[in-house]
């Protein structure tokens, strides 16, 4: 997997997602098929599954919502430890469950297969907006340089013997955003006036990447889950 093109990777991707989330969830066979091409495709990427599912926890707040939502809907009900739930809000809930879930291993396999770098050589060669492939370069170039400034900022209040207690803390960190906020785009103002003076005209040189794409490659994934979507619902 990692000796593929990135944008064959990303439309692969991107497919796949589609497909599963235009699958009803009641299509319980065609879930669980799912979760097999991940584990397959966790495998071939050489991860780790340790790695992938701590990874996979940035969901949670999504599954405490969709814990939430059998005790909300419309229509018949069901009994379950005493509890009268609705059967729409969990259908619903394994929905957001089940698809969120697949969306977040898929990209996990995608960024952990690869590069930054590499990514945004692929958007660029699908054709994306050069603007939205700028953005996305100085955001990933100049993300670790904004969180090393919140780590002095943060030194800074600790050596002033600051401590986060309560609301009246609240005060000290908002002046903290607004600080940062005001450095983040004094930095940025200073990066784009020197780029100006160095023939900067609105869009990044083009990245090369040596990877041939490969289309039918990328079809194999999402046209794997699509068959299986369509096999199990005519068999359901």
């Amino acid at each position: 997997m990692h000796e593929l093109a990135p944008e064959t990777k990303i439309l692969s991707a991107l497919l796949f997602v589609i497909v599963v989330v235009a699958t009803p969830i009641q299509n319980l066979v065609a879930y669980s098929l799912f979760f097999l091409i991940l584990l397959i495709l966790i495998r071939l990427a050489k991860l780790p599954y340790r790695t992938v599912f701590i990874r996979s926890l940035v969901e949670i707040p999504f599954v405490l919502f969709a814990l939430l939502m059998p005790f909300f809907g419309t229509g018949p009900k069901v009994q379950f430890l005493g509890l009268e739930l609705y059967e729409a809000g969990i259908w619903a809930g394994a929905g957001i469950v089940a698809k969120g879930t697949i969306g977040v291993i898929t990209a996990i396999i995608l960024s952990a297969s690869t590069s930054a770098r590499e990514i945004l050589i692929g958007l660029e060669k699908l054709r994306v907006p050069a603007p939205l492939v700028s953005i996305a370069t100085f955001m990933l170039r100049y993300l670790n340089v904004i969180n090393d400034e919140l780590g002095r900022m943060k030194i800074a209040r600790e050596s002033r013997g600051f401590e986060e207690r309560g609301l009246r803390s609240w005060r000290i960190l908002a002046q903290t955003v607004g600080a940062l906020f005001i450095r983040s785009y004094e930095r940025g103002e200073r990066v784009y006036l020197a780029m100006l003076s160095r023939g900067y005209i609105g869009a990044m040189p083009k990245l090369s990447d040596e990877k041939d794409s490969k289309l039918a490659v990328a079809l194999v994934l999402p046209g794997a889950a699509a068959l299986v979507s369509i096999t199990t619902g005519v068999m359901l």
